[in-house]
């Protein structure tokens, strides 16, 4: 029998708040309740709140219409209609930024392209075991003092070393300017490794209780992450009052923790399964 949390077919788990800034996640969901499994969040609630500002604007309007003396209740006012309103376009992105705005999807592409340059790159590992580093993310360098080329930082990871591999790229002469490699450095979790997390506690013995839960809250069978929503964070030890001795590595290794839902339904609690993907292991804390 799962321990975290049994839910019976027409139970709503609801309620959830996430904010991953940075290097942390922090989570919390109320059991049980209505709110949140089925829609969002507090749209009941700005429903009434309309409605009742609707009310009190049509109050003071009738009020002053009174005092003015023009205009009875229900009156439609007079004059043309107002013409409705329009959309404009964004402004098409261009191939190449300029000074401190945001890299284009060109830049984006091609930083990373040149930042994966074999052979280096090729004898890195990824967060399955592939060949080629686990891409984390790619934002605009500091620019250099009276300097306003325009260079990026590649942030990878090598799964083969437990390495965060930074590399800063010119993107006007296309070369790669610097490179370096830290270990026990652990930047926030790119989705494609929180996928590979769940992916693990599914193929777990422990991820029979996840299973259950679904089959719980949907009647049907879970088979595939692709019908669940997830998100998470790096584990910290550091944060944590008890850490299990499997996970005494972790920071030193890539170590996740989940919260996860069924798409569109009730929440299913995973936060007790912490996923090490350098070693591929799941264990259950707390």
């Amino acid at each position: 029998m799962y321990e975290i949390v049994r839910r019976h077919l027409g139970k709503v788990v609801a309620g959830a708040a996430m904010a991953v800034t940075g290097t942390a996640v922090a989570v919390a969901i109320t059991l049980p309740g209505q709110a949140g499994a089925e829609g969002p969040a507090g749209a009941a609630r700005a429903g009434g709140s309309a409605g009742v500002a609707g009310q009190a604007g049509t109050t003071a309007g009738g009020a002053a219409a009174g005092a003015s003396g023009q205009g009875q209740p229900g009156e439609q006012a007079q004059g043309p209609a107002p013409e409705p309103a329009t959309v404009v376009p964004a402004a098409a992105e261009g191939k190449k930024g300029v000074g401190s705005d945001p890299l284009t999807d060109d830049e984006l592409a091609r930083a990373e392209s040149l930042a994966l340059t074999p052979p280096a790159a090729s004898a890195q590992q990824d967060v399955t075991g592939g060949r080629g580093p686990q891409r984390l993310g790619t934002r605009l360098a500091d620019p250099l003092p009276g300097d306003r080329t325009r260079r990026a930082e590649v942030r990878l990871y090598d799964y083969g070393r437990d390495e965060l591999v930074t590399k800063t790229v010119n993107l006007d002469t296309g070369k790669v300017e610097k490179s370096g490699a830290q270990r026990g450095v652990q930047p926030s979790a790119h989705p494609e490794e929180l996928r590979e997390a769940l992916e693990l506690i599914l193929a777990s013995p422990l991820g029979k209780g996840v299973k259950e839960d679904y089959k719980d809250a949907t009647g049907k069978e879970l088979t595939s992450t692709g019908q669940l929503w997830f998100n998470g964070d790096v584990y910290r030890t550091y944060r944590e009052a008890n850490v299990p001795a499997q996970l005494a590595r972790c920071g030193e290794h890539r170590c996740v923790r989940l919260v996860t839902k069924v798409l569109n339904g009730a929440w299913i609690d995973t936060r007790n399964l912490i996923v090490d993907l350098s070693a591929r292991t799941v264990t259950k804390v707390g």
